[in-house]
């Protein structure tokens, strides 16, 4: 046999190991990362749920004039909101399951833990009532409003708990994106910082999950736009009913 042929042999030979080895790197793309990743995404959408409820807190104080954004937004957070349980759930679950990588990072520190039943059962309890009070409509809105205006500040609150409780995960997130970025005026010398071993693995994963919970949530909120009127035609009235009482 001669060199070529031999050459050739081996370039066959070791297509099937090329063609694994960019199908596990592609897999990894989408779904690497282990606990430091899942620690990443819930950061991730965490922020991202700040954000937008930032934005529902305005249309709160503004409810008079930003009730149709309020709704918008309100049905625009469902997808991140599952997102955030989903991710957090699969730690919970894969740590008390045994799983190695999970278990040597160790469990959630004891305020997340303390915090995140009350924060999952009023996060329901918030969305449940307003969807209910989305169908049923203004004339039937009690006892739903009541109920929706108590679990929101019973959610605020321990919400705002755990969110502190998650500080520390987004002082890493942040100094590994300053990291990787390279962002000008960023210190990124953490050296006292713990941070993700891989932070890249599983970008590409945690990208489409983030994106696919926004239009998730963008979707809801785009086909129920018929239902906004009903309220927004009723507000003048529930202002007046308001103010006899």
């Amino acid at each position: 046999m001669s060199v070529q042929d031999e050459s050739v042999s081996r370039l066959r030979a070791g297509a099937p190991a090329r063609k694994r080895q960019a199908s596990m790197a592609r897999r990894g793309g989408l779904l690497g990362g282990g606990p430091d990743g899942n620690e990443v995404l819930t950061t991730s959408t965490g922020v991202l749920l700040l954000v937008l409820l930032a934005a529902l807190g305005v249309t709160i104080v503004f409810i008079g004039q930003l009730l149709s954004e309020h709704l918008f937004i309100g049905l625009l957070l469902l997808g991140p909101v599952v997102l955030k349980m989903g991710s957090t759930g699969y730690r919970f679950f894969r740590y008390y399951a045994g799983q190695q990588a999970y278990t040597e990072k160790g469990p959630p520190r004891l305020a997340l833990r303390l915090t995140a039943p009350i924060v999952v059962l009023s996060t329901l309890a918030v969305f449940i009532t307003g969807l209910i009070l989305l169908a049923v409509g203004p004339a039937n809105r009690d006892p739903w409003v009541q109920l929706h205006k108590v679990t929101f500040f019973v959610w605020l609150a321990f919400t705002a708990l755990h969110v502190i409780g998650h500080l520390p995960e987004v002082s890493r997130l942040l100094g590994t994106r300053a990291e990787i970025l390279q962002l000008p005026g960023v210190r990124t010398d953490l050296s006292g910082v713990e941070r993700p071993a891989h932070p890249r693995a599983g970008t590409s994963g945690r990208a489409i999950l983030l994106a696919g919970s926004l239009l998730i949530g963008l979707i809801i909120a785009v086909v129920l736009i018929p239902d906004y009127h009903t309220w927004i035609a009723a507000l003048p009235y529930l202002h007046h009913h308001h103010g006899a009482h």
